[in-house]
């Protein structure tokens, strides 16, 4: 048996379909949420009993949150933490 994928395979996963191009989309407005999902967020889910639970999430303690125009340079926690030491 193969184990490798084929070249035309792997190409085709990295492309993304025309259905979810969303470039023709305008009026988006960058880290809309970004305030209120740092404040913590709860979703609910609804069990098939009927019942629903809700489960409440917060950030990490300790997650620090890079400025947009900064990601660029820094594109990972190791990238950070290099400069920084």
């Amino acid at each position: 048996m193969k184990a490798t994928t084929s070249k035309r395979a792997a190409t085709q996963q990295d492309e993304m379909q025309a259905e979810y191009d969303l470039k023709h989309m305008q009026g988006g407005v960058r880290g809309k949420y970004d305030k209120a999902y740092r404040a913590g967020y709860s979703v609910q889910i609804r069990k098939p009993d009927g019942r629903i639970v809700v489960k409440t999430y917060k950030p990490i303690d300790g997650s620090i949150v890079i400025a947009p125009a900064l990601r660029k340079y820094f594109t990972d926690s190791e990238s950070v933490n290099e400069v920084l030491r």
